[in-house]
């Protein structure tokens, strides 16, 4: 008797083939977390100022802060929507629920966004510190910034900068009060430095808030010897007072 060997379906393209429900409205869809309805009402691109990612009435090099002296360090800036409902609450359940699941549709949308971004040598996450990432299980970031450099084919790597000393959370300090708490708090590994001399790097985290983050992530990175640092995020807080 013949037997006919039926093709081996690749995991992630089985699993992208069965039905699931959005996350907002529960409609039924295929491989994303949104449906196509919700993308469309919750994902739309938007004008952001090209320094610091805040939404803009248009395309601008520098918005007003970044003029003045609050120029962040990097020099470009990319997000892909803003953190606002859905995407704090995914955010959210990615970050701190253990939904590892939500790290593929928060990366696509960065990677959409990113479609016409100048090109780059290396992605990096921003680092947890070790304390924090045997709390969480895993860095949201690398989550995030493994899978945008796969689509991009790009190398990405997480052993260059490092977190060693842990930070209290930053939620509800002021711009001052973040950057005091993150001073010399990164640093890149000694036996690893040259692999940033004179290289463009993508540093991708979850959300930008005051961006006294990434800044200090980026500063070490540029100490290093990075040629230069641009910042990629799923999500930028709206400035204070905006809608």
């Amino acid at each position: 008797m013949a037997f006919t060997t039926l093709p081996q379906a690749r995991p992630a393209a089985a699993l992208e083939a069965l039905p699931t429900q959005c996350e907002l409205c529960r409609q039924w869809t295929r491989g994303d977390a949104l449906c196509s309805d919700c993308d469309a009402r919750f994902a739309a691109p938007r004008w952001r100022c090209a320094r610091c990612a805040l939404p803009t009435g248009t395309a601008v090099a520098r918005c007003g802060g970044c003029l003045g002296e609050h120029e962040p360090p990097w020099a470009a800036a990319v997000a892909a929507v803003d953190y606002g409902f859905p995407w704090d609450g995914l955010v959210a359940a990615f970050k701190f629920g253990g939904r590892v699941e939500l790290a593929a549709p928060l990366a696509s949308r960065l990677v959409r966004a990113l479609t016409s971004a100048p090109p780059v040598d290396l992605v990096l996450p921003v680092p947890l510190a070790p304390a924090r990432l045997a709390e969480r299980g895993y860095n949201q970031a690398w989550e995030l910034a493994r899978r945008i450099a796969a689509a991009r084919g790009l190398p990405a790597r997480d052993d260059l900068l490092l977190r060693p000393v842990d930070t209290p959370h930053q939620t509800g300090l002021s711009r001052a009060e973040r950057e005091t708490n993150l001073a010399r708090s990164f640093m890149v590994e000694p036996a690893l430095r040259g692999a940033l001399a004179g290289r463009t790097v993508a540093l991708v985290d979850d959300v930008m808030t005051t961006g006294a983050t990434l800044a200090a992530a980026t500063r070490e990175l540029q100490r290093a010897g990075a040629a230069s640092v641009v910042v990629w995020v799923v999500a930028r807080t709206p400035a204070p007072g905006t809608d």
